[in-house]
C-alpha cells in the first residue's frame, strides 16, 4: 500500500472537528500518484460528501472539460480540496477548519511532489498567494522553492456567473506552457525566460 493511501486511512479517522461528525465520507483526495499537476478546490460538496471524491457534481464535470482542453484526464492529475469534510450547507470553510485541515493537504503534497499547483477558488489561492485577491492575480503563476503556483477561479464560479467560463476557460490554456518551462521542455526557450514563472 502506498504511502498516500496510508495518509487516506488516517484522514478518515480525523475527528479533529465539528465537520467529521456531519459527514457521510471524508474525501480526501484522488488521483496520479506521480502527477505533475495537484488542483487544490475549496471543500467537498453534496455530491462529493456521497462518493467520498472530490469534484464529481457540476463543477466537477466543468473541471473534466476543462482538462480535456489541454489533453488531459482527471486520472492524469491529482484532485483535492483544503478542507476534506463537507461544511454543512456548502458554507465558506471557517478559519480554524482551514488549519485544522491543513496538515493533511501538506502532507499530500510532500508525499505527491507536484511541479505545479493550481488554485481552485479564493481559499485555496489564499493560502499561497497570502493577502491577494482572486480577481487581481487569476490566471498568474507564481515560482516559489521549485514549484510554481498558478491562480484559477473555482469551476464552480462559473456555474454561478456565466460571464467567468470564457475566463476560466482561457486561464486553464496557459496550464501546458507552464508545464513545458518548468520541465525544461524546450529547455532552451525555459533557460531564456525563467522569468516568466514568476508572479506576472
Amino acid at each position: 500500500m502506498s504511502a498516500l493511501s496510508e495518509l487516506y486511512k488516517e484522514i478518515a479517522n480525523c475527528h479533529q472537528c465539528e465537520l467529521a461528525r456531519q459527514r457521510t465520507k471524508v474525501v480526501p483526495g484522488e488521483g496520479a500518484e506521480d502527477a505533475a499537476i495537484a488542483f487544490i478546490g475549496e471543500a467537498p460538496g453534496w455530491h462529493e460528501d456521497q462518493q467520498g471524491r472530490p469534484f464529481v457534481g457540476p463543477a466537477g464535470q466543468f473541471l473534466d472539460e476543462l482538462l480535456a482542453s489541454i489533453g488531459l484526464r482527471r486520472q492524469q492529475v491529482y484532485i483535492c480540496n483544503v478542507l476534506k469534510c463537507r461544511p454543512p450547507g456548502n458554507r465558506d470553510p471557517l478559519p480554524t477548519e482551514i488549519k485544522t485541515c491543513q496538515q493533511w493537504l501538506d502532507r499530500q503534497l510532500q508525499l505527491l511532489h507536484p511541479k505545479i499547483i493550481v488554485t481552485l477558488g479564493r481559499y485555496s489561492m489564499a493560502r499561497f498567494f497570502p493577502g491577494e485577491t482572486i480577481s487581481k492575480i487569476h490566471g498568474r503563476a507564481r515560482k516559489d522553492g521549485g514549484l510554481v503556483y498558478f491562480a484559477m477561479y473555482h469551476p464552480a464560479a462559473a456555474l454561478h456567473q456565466q460571464k467567468l467560463r470564457e475566463t476560466i476557460q482561457a486561464d486553464m490554456l496557459k496550464i501546458p506552457t507552464l508545464l513545458a518551462e518548468v520541465r525544461g521542455v524546450p529547455e532552451t526557450k525555459a533557460a531564456d525566460k525563467p522569468q516568466q514563472l514568476s508572479l506576472l
